[in-house]
């Protein structure tokens, strides 16, 4: 038996070299960003090797500056509004597809699908269009209502997926007990979807936390920019700061990774069990 699994982690060691090889692809960038946050403009060492001196100054004139602070604050309340409206508009679409299994429904669920296979800057000119129509230009909520949409179909199937496993004997107690149809959703099914909301938390708040695309044209005034078109500001005709963008890029990545260091757990479990239940 020793030997048999000898002989398998011997067979095997190409997929611990893929491994380390593709854990060194997604570090190396990082550590690259936080060495050059350390660095001075005028250190042309090689990109990888680390100061011998401590050098803080790049954090001190962004936070000198004030626009990191407005531009966290921006992307704070884009990411919290569109989430919020994206997990009980979503909770509350899926619960009657998921419920109601008609043909009418299953065809919603169809469009949903077909939706999120439709690249979003193709439709930029008519999205574009329409906020200038509207007077959502160079607003937060012209971009908060955007990404709520584009959020919705992947936020609709995970919700719909999740509730199908619930059984519905649930609603009818609950129904018995005097609920009507939001009490029982809000009650019973809504604490029940904690996994598959924090998945949504994760995936959709990381893509709404970097948005740039649409952040670009939609966000026109340097008072409504986020963080990801503050970040871009160092790299202007002007004059280029790579070690000033790396130390802001490091102060807004770090949210995130807090985020998912703490909800990781309900991630994955919620990733997994709406595969499953898919």
């Amino acid at each position: 038996m020793k030997k048999k699994r000898n002989y398998m982690h011997k067979s095997n060691w190409w997929k611990y070299l893929l491994a380390v090889v593709i854990v060194i692809f997604h570090v190396l960038p990082l550590y690259v960003l936080v060495v050059m946050a350390f660095k001075t403009k005028t250190d042309m060492s090689s990109l990888l090797t680390i100061p011998n001196y401590f050098y803080p100054d790049n954090f001190i004139k962004i936070f000198k500056k004030g626009e990191i602070l407005n531009a966290f604050k921006n992307t704070a309340i884009v990411t919290v509004c569109v989430l919020f409206l994206e997990i009980v508009a979503g909770g509350l679409a899926s619960y009657p597809l998921a419920r109601n299994k008609s043909k009418w429904n299953q065809f919603i669920s169809s469009v949903f699908m077909g939706i999120m296979m439709i690249p979003s800057l193709s439709i930029l000119v008519g999205v574009y269009s329409l906020l200038v129509s509207i007077h959502g230009i160079s607003t937060l909520w012209g971009l908060i209502l955007v990404s709520v949409a584009f959020g919705l179909p992947m936020t609709i199937y995970l919700y719909t997926n999740f509730i199908n496993a619930i059984p519905e004997s649930l609603d009818e107690a609950s129904a018995i007990d005097g609920c009507n149809v939001f009490q029982s959703f809000f009650k019973i099914i809504l604490p029940q979807l904690k996994p598959v909301t924090v998945t949504v938390l994760i995936l959709n708040g990381v893509g709404i936390w970097n948005e740039y695309a649409y952040g670009l044209y939609i966000l026109q005034k340097p008072k409504t920019y986020t963080l990801t078109l503050m970040i871009s500001q160092y790299f202007s005709t002007g004059g280029k700061d790579f070690n000033g963008a790396a130390a802001a890029a490091c102060i807004a990545i770090m949210p995130i990774v807090i985020a998912y260091i703490c909800l990781q757990k309900y991630f994955i479990q919620g990733t997994i069990d709406s595969a499953v239940k898919g």
